[in-house]
């Protein structure tokens, strides 16, 4: 699974889920490639309510990447996921 916290640089400094990596919404397009090669991976997107990360799933989803889950806000996706909040 790659995770991705699609929030800002500053919103990702203040706290984020382990292991994930900051690829801010305004990127995504352009980083997705070099991420998430494989197009078939499953790809799980958070950021600080569900609204940004949902942009982002539709976004992938059209670029071809099928596997793709909004997990919704960063709280909300630690406890889905059970994977702790670094700081």
């Amino acid at each position: 699974m790659i995770l991705i916290d699609v929030r800002s640089p500053a919103e990702f400094s203040g706290g984020a889920l382990e292991g994930a990596l900051n690829v801010p919404l305004s990127e995504l397009q352009s980083q997705i490639s070099s991420v998430a090669a494989d197009k078939q991976a499953p790809i799980v997107l958070y950021c600080a309510s569900g609204g940004r990360s949902g942009m982002g799933c539709a976004l992938l989803q059209q670029m071809g990447y099928p596997n793709v889950t909004n997990a919704g806000g960063l709280f909300a996706a630690a406890a889905q996921l059970n994977i702790r909040i670094c700081t």
